[in-house]
């Protein structure tokens, strides 16, 4: 039984009586939303402003002050002979405690657990009244409450309480803890033995794909003598049907299911994500007495960690189904501060988009939450793995303390039975930069201490390893062996790339070469992707604004740097892109022109170190963006901004992270490469067409050639030589379609001479046809509404060059098409 009726009130720190507001029927109380929290709740009775919007979120202060009190009204369900009742709630945030009738019947402290609560000896006969009290207190205490946001502040003292720690602000996010009751209450009546859990796991999958035994497993509460069994029923996407029945040991039933010819699970860029049905029931005799559903991949995925013979050091690599990968993709970060929120059509859009943009790995990062089941029944059904943080992130945690650590046991546990069965699943990564930090504060003398390595390296890995031992635990991100040395280093492990934005030189934390840069804008420029020969690059990435209707929507009237605009650029300080820009494009003299410029930066970042790591293929193995999508109307890394709108660097990344791509190199003495990159299951064989040319269309000299690549193989396919200089570039493409043009220009942005053009653009039904007089940089369509869908944006047109992009959700005719001029009016100072 639901309990989906609540009211809502607030009162001072400390104060109010569960009996009186047990029986309070005349305070100031207002309509709960439930599942949400209490700024939704707010929200809805018209006592706040929506915090994301304009500057409300300093209006939106006032809420983590005060002490919130929930209550709802029930009817005590019939437990019949010998049942119990207990309250069960999803997700309490966070620090709670709860009344019955006036009474106590406990605490919970930890948004990442259920809470439950026996009621069986407090309800008397079914049919009586009961009144249930939540009450949430701030997780600070109150001399703490003022303290800084973010990671050097709030966060650092929030540690020992398990929220969400981007709650306190990030450099992405701003200071808006969640409060309240964020997942469903319910009242379970538990009459008999139930199943709690399952699972379900390749244990081989023959070589040839020919054969593949499948281990399911239910977990039962509840078992009597009666001895009950369960069925299992395995039912294949092209509905063969596998049936066994085996009885239940010690509260385990578990059997092997041999399937002939399987159906793989397989990331959508490699296969099909054929999810087969599992139907589980639990008997006694010829009685049903529970049954579970649920959606199985028929795959195996590893970590490879073998030895890496030419750079040294060991490669650090997915291998799905015996196919080894190179994981294109991005970290994810919770669509909203307001957590409770479940919103599952964004969620599904956000990971659609995802797949859309050529991805095939999402991070759920460790400084947000463990995701709705929204988000993995996405991933499990559009072909998207999922590497999941365990929810830590970049602050010391007490492992010493032997009542944290029993806490956060049990929330492992809690995660691990809940997420082991998911096809999506990759790996569970114990923390978020902990260590890293670590040897970055003893590297600066702090003392050492307690981080958490005792949770990180002994209780989550003996966790991963009894419940969920089909999944690779990694320690940490990033992580790597020895730690004093690979900590976020290139031989061993993943790694972190923000030498590039932080414009970072030196070790512990930001390995990288030792040049000197004449200014700081060279020491944040992408060029130096380059130089990270990191086995697996698990973070890297570069700011933008979004695009300007969504600045619109949410922060009308804003100016370039005005405190509206300043507000939602959380990242310190606030110039870094600004001094990218002044070295690639000039300074921005306005807003329109700062999304601009933005942009198209950003785009041009995530292009070129996507290309990078690709050809460094299988030394590198892996690149996800931070980030794939945002938590509020922000200036940050996000491709996707907080309406799911994307930015031009998602269109940028999708071109460079499609399975079959060319991507051209500068090399030295003027010299060009044309590489093919095939992360496909098939040797590709295709033709070539190659182009160097001047802007202005007066030298353009072709070539067709043919070339071909292995699955998982990066190689040069052709090589020539045009001028380095503001006039010339490179351009590769397919006569057949058979992967994106590539492009290559030998200047900064600011100083190229494009020359003038103009766009021809026909609008028809769901479709824009655009034709290039000159050569157009980065044409972009606009995006004035959420939801809308572009085959493709923000990109460069040859002179005479046709293009035709798909337009769905909205009238073609509505949108305007421009080139983007990635010169500053007010001029780029240096063109080197």
């Amino acid at each position: 039984m639901n309990l989906t009726a609540w009211d809502l009130r607030d009162v001072p720190v400390g104060t109010g009586d569960p009996t009186t507001l047990s029986a309070d029927a005349e305070g100031d109380w207002i309509r709960a939303v439930v599942p949400g929290g209490v700024h939704e709740s707010l929200i809805s009775a018209g006592r706040l402003v929506d915090p994301l919007s304009a500057n409300g979120i300093d209006a939106a202060r006032w809420v983590e002050h005060r002490d919130w009190w929930y209550r709802s009204r029930f009817v005590a369900p019939d437990a019949g002979c010998g049942g119990a009742v207990v309250l069960v709630a999803d997700r309490l945030d966070t620090v709670a405690e709860l009344w019955l009738d006036g009474e106590p019947i406990g605490g919970h402290r930890n948004q990442f657990r259920p809470a439950q609560f026996d009621l069986t000896d407090r309800l008397g006969d079914p049919g009586d009244e009961h009144v249930l009290l939540v009450r949430f207190s701030p997780p600070l205490p109150p001399g703490d409450a003022g303290l800084d946001d973010g990671l050097w502040g709030a966060a650092r003292h929030a540690a020992a309480v398990r929220k969400a720690s981007f709650s306190w602000g990030w450099d992405f996010a701003p200071r808006l803890p969640s409060v309240g009751i964020a997942g469903p209450v319910r009242l379970e009546v538990r009459r008999v033995a139930r199943i709690v859990g399952h699972h379900a796991a390749t244990s081989f999958l023959a070589s040839d794909h020919s054969h593949a035994d499948v281990l399911l497993q239910a977990d039962v509460e509840g078992v009597d003598a009666s001895s009950p069994h369960v069925v299992f029923t395995l039912t294949t996407p092209g509905g063969r049907v596998h049936r066994t029945e085996v009885p239940v040991v010690e509260g385990v039933a578990s059997a092997t299911v041999g399937i002939p010819d399987p159906e793989l699970w397989w990331t959508h860029d490699l296969g099909v994500p054929a999810l087969h049905r599992l139907d589980i029931e639990l008997r006694d005799a010829d009685r049903a007495l529970d049954r579970l559903e649920a959606g199985v991949g028929v795959r195996t995925i590893t970590l490879d960690r073998s030895h890496e013979p030419v750079e040294g050091g060991r490669l650090f690599r997915f291998v799905l189904n015996g196919v080894p990968m190179f994981v294109r993709g991005a970290n994810w970060v919770p669509p909203s501060p307001l957590v409770g929120a479940p919103d599952e059509p964004m969620r599904r859009e956000l990971v659609l988009r995802a797949r859309e943009g050529g991805m095939s790995m999402l991070r759920v990062w460790g400084g947000g939450i463990y995701e709705h089941e929204a988000f993995y029944d996405a991933c499990d059904e559009l072909g998207i793995l999922v590497w999941q943080d365990f929810m830590f992130a970049c602050v010391a945690y007490p492992g010493d303390d032997p009542a944290f650590v029993a806490e956060v046991e049990a929330e492992a546990r809690h995660q691990v039975r809940r997420l082991r069965g998911r096809a999506c699943l990759a790996l569970w990564c114990g923390n978020n930069e902990v260590e890293a930090l670590e040897l970055i504060a003893r590297a600066n003398g702090s003392p050492a201490r307690e981080w958490g390595e005792r949770i990180f390296h002994d209780l989550l890995p003996a966790v991963v390893a009894e419940v969920d031992p089909s999944t690779a635990y990694w320690p940490g991100s990033p992580w790597g062996e020895p730690a004093d040395v690979e900590v976020n280093g290139v031989c061993d492990g993943d790694r972190h790339d923000w030498e590039v934005w932080h414009g970072n030189t030196l070790a512990p934390y930001f390995t990288g070469s030792d040049r000197s840069y004449p200014t700081d804008g060279d020491r944040r420029h992408w060029r130096r992707y380059a130089d990270d020969t990191g086995r697996f690059v698990s973070e890297f990435g570069i700011l933008a604004a979004p695009e300007r209707a969504t600045l619109d929507r949410w922060m009308p009237g804003a100016e370039l740097h005005d405190e509206m605009f300043d507000a939602h650029l959380t990242d310190r300080p606030k110039t870094k892109v600004e001094e990218l820009l002044a070295v690639t494009t000039g300074l921005p003299a306005d807003l329109d022109e700062y999304v601009s410029l933005t942009q198209a930066v950003q785009a041009e970042a995530l292009q070129f170190a996507c290309e990078h790591f690709r050809r460094r293929q299988p030394l590198t193995a892996g690149a996800l963006v931070w980030q794939l999508n945002d938590c509020w109307p922000a200036v940050s890394w996000s491709m996707l901004d907080v309406d799911g709108v994307p930015k031009a660097a998602y269109y940028a990344f999708s071109r460079a992270a499609a399975p079959l791509v060319v991507s051209l190199r500068a090399a030295d003495d003027e010299g060009v490469e044309l590489w093919l990159v095939n992360n496909t299951r098939a040797r590709r064989t295709v033709d070539l067409d190659v182009e160097l040319g001047t802007f202005d269309g007066v030298d353009r000299r072709t070539e067709r050639v043919s070339a071909q690549a292995d699955p998982g193989e990066s190689r040069v396919v052709w090589t020539g030589h045009v001028a380095h200089d503001a006039r010339h570039y490179a351009w590769a493409s397919s006569p057949a379609g058979a992967f994106p043009s590539a492009r290559l220009h030998f200047a900064q942005l600011g100083a190229l001479e494009l020359g003038a053009s103009r766009l021809d653009v026909v609008a028809g039904d769901g479709r824009l046809d655009i034709t290039s007089h000159g050569y157009s940089y980065g044409v972009r369509i606009s995006q004035p509404a959420p939801g809308m869908r572009l085959s493709d944006n923000h990109f460069d047109l040859r002179d005479g060059e046709c293009r035709r992009v798909r337009v769905t959700g909205v009238d073609p005719e509505s949108l305007t098409v421009a080139a983007t001029i990635p010169r500053a009016r007010a001029g780029l100072r240096r063109t080197t």
